[in-house]
């Protein structure tokens, strides 16, 4: 599934419904850290916000069970699923297998259109945030994904950048790191304008790994001092971003 910030929309554009409305803005408040990782949510609060009744809610909390971002605890109700280290190492280890496949495949397959959009999203610009660089990384990834012509990869890839999403929100010292890669995404492109398919997969696999050594020294920094199983250390925003009640 993508990561835009996509609204769901009935196939003839009549609005959508109450159930879709709650999901799609609890979804965007937890990949962005706005709903951090372990925050509670309680059903009658969501009602009373967007002025529905807790039917809705419920369906919507249950869609975000089904994808992994909320989780029910006994006698606590639901909350925000944590992200541990061990969370980390497995996207790591599935971006390992499934981006160079992509990169591979793009370098066949990417049509003008999307070799177009990827050029779009490595131009650097002085006036970018930190989010709007997320944006652009991330999106690469997944323009990079639809472009290998494989719907069943894509989607994996697109519910991988969800979660990295949610990584790179959580206010870790990465904010060159994220730079460094939109520049490094550039010789990705290259291989791709030049079809290169062995070229693209090899940097693909030496992108991943780099990211993954500069997000674990990020989080290591981070969690100097903590103790305890790196494993089951659990992840949370180093500064709490403003949460608006949901």
């Amino acid at each position: 599934m993508s990561r835009r910030h996509h609204v769901r929309e009935s196939p003839d554009g009549t609005p959508p419904s109450a159930t879709d409305r709650v999901y799609d803005a609890l979804r965007r408040d937890i990949l962005s850290c706005k709903l951090p990782p372990g925050t509670r949510i309680l059903e009658g609060e969501l009602a009373d916000h967007f002025e529905v009744s807790k039917t809705p809610v419920k369906r919507a909390l249950g869609m975000l069970m089904h994808e992994g971002f909320v989780e029910v605890r006994p006698r606590h109700g639901y909350r925000v699923t944590e992200i541990s280290l061990a969370d980390v190492q497995e996207i790591y280890q599935l971006r390992q297998v499934v981006e160079p496949a992509a990169a591979e495949l793009a370098a066949a397959n990417a049509s003008p259109e999307q070799l177009q959009e990827l050029r779009r999203l490595v131009e650097e610009s002085t006036k970018d945030s930190y989010e709007q660089k997320v944006d652009k990384v991330l999106r690469f990834h997944e323009i990079l994904a639809e472009a290998s012509g494989n719907d069943r990869l894509s989607a994996v890839i697109g519910g991988l950048m969800d979660e990295m999403e949610c990584l790179l929100s959580l206010g870790l010292d990465i904010e060159k790191s994220v730079s460094v890669q939109a520049s490094e995404h550039r010789e990705l492109l290259d291989a791709l304008l030049k079809g290169n398919h062995h070229s693209a997969r090899t940097i693909a696999e030496h992108q991943v790994e780099v990211g993954r050594m500069r997000m674990f020294e990020a989080i290591l920094e981070s969690l100097t001092g903590t103790g305890g199983a790196a494993d089951q250390v659990v992840l949370r925003p180093m500064v709490a971003p403003p949460v608006t009640k949901p």
